[in-house]
């Protein structure tokens, strides 16, 4: 798996608007989605998620950078096909799924809320300016242009045309791949790079099934989800993870190897939204359940599971609506 790599530059006043404080650059050829936390003691405050497509920048912070300590997390977007790129460190901070921000204490216990979870960030060596710029790299290294033909060259890829290399030069098969894509998407003659990677990305979207499990709410309420599957012969439960309205959550990270995964939803207040005739034992709070047999005897709760078709498949996406689940 490629790692993304992260450089650190100082960009000129001149080239940056007034309010400019923390900017972030992608020279990769992935879409990226960042975080950044700006700790100042006894509180913090994290944010995300700033999308920035391949070639260009976005700014992440519009205040003066004075804060003790900065962190940053960015991770590649699900469109992409394989596994999750992302960059991080060893601090572990709270986001959601959702754009976001979150003021607590610096000492508060992580991830309370329903809807958080904790990724591991980087701190961020600004050298004190209260202006920075960052730029995400990867390898061979690439300036602007050069990662965005790439990054068009890879969401083509992703949308099932064959490109051969990706890469920041100019070849005929992009260009007829480009053409008509834009044909098929039926561009406006003045569309220009937001709208094409708007488009690449969401019907990226719609094809590829990362690696892992990932649950999509296209419904209009917040859903508890929980999954069951076999593990080296066993039956084992796990839940509860918060996917709030228009949001996808990662329920798993590994490449699949199951014919089946189980899925249980249900809406926050109670309804159950995704179930079937598998049983599984399941608990009110988060849980780890090993095997399948006598739950109530175990002080556990039975629950019916779907059954989702994952033969074959390294990763799935299972999209769950108002009705329920989307096959």
């Amino acid at each position: 798996m490629n790692r993304l790599l992260l450089a650190i530059a100082m960009l000129a006043m001149a080239c940056l608007p007034a309010q400019a404080a923390l900017t972030l650059c992608n020279r990769t050829s992935y879409i990226l989605y960042a975080a950044t936390s700006a700790i100042q003691t006894p509180r913090s405050q994290t944010q995300g998620w700033t999308r920035i497509v391949p070639g260009e920048c976005q700014l992440a912070r519009k205040e003066p950078l004075t804060a003790e300590i900065y962190l940053i997390h960015a991770r590649s977007s699900l469109a992409h096909s394989g596994p999750a790129r992302a960059w991080g460190g060893n601090y572990p901070v709270c986001v959601k799924d959702t754009n976001f921000v979150i003021k607590q204490a610096v000492t508060a216990p992580y991830c309370t809320a329903d809807d958080t979870f904790a990724l591991p960030f980087a701190p961020l060596d600004n050298r004190g300016k209260s202006v920075w710029t960052m730029n995400f790299d990867e390898q061979p290294a690439m300036n602007l242009g050069e990662a965005q033909l790439a990054g068009v060259k890879r969401l083509l890829k992703d949308n099932g045309y064959r490109i051969e290399r990706i890469d920041g030069k100019p070849d005929k098969a992009t260009g007829a791949a480009l053409l008509d894509f834009r044909k098929r998407m039926r561009f406006s003659p003045i569309a220009g790079n937001a709208e094409l990677f708007e488009a690449l990305e969401q019907q990226a979207a719609r094809k590829i099934a990362p690696a892992g499990y990932t649950v999509c709410n296209q419904s209009s309420q917040a859903l508890l989800v929980a999954l069951g599957q076999w593990e080296n012969g066993r039956p084992t439960s796990r839940g509860w993870w918060t996917v709030q309205p228009g949001a996808c959550a990662k329920a798993l990270t590994q490449s699949l190897n199951n014919d089946k995964v189980y899925l249980l939803a249900q809406r926050k207040s109670g309804a159950t939204l995704v179930s079937g005739p598998e049983r599984f034992c399941t608990t009110a709070s988060a849980f780890e359940i090993r095997g399948n047999d006598n739950c109530v005897g175990r002080g556990y709760s039975q629950s019916g599971f779907a059954a989702t078709q994952t033969k074959g498949l390294t990763g799935y996406i299972a999209h769950i609506g108002s009705t329920g689940l989307n096959r």
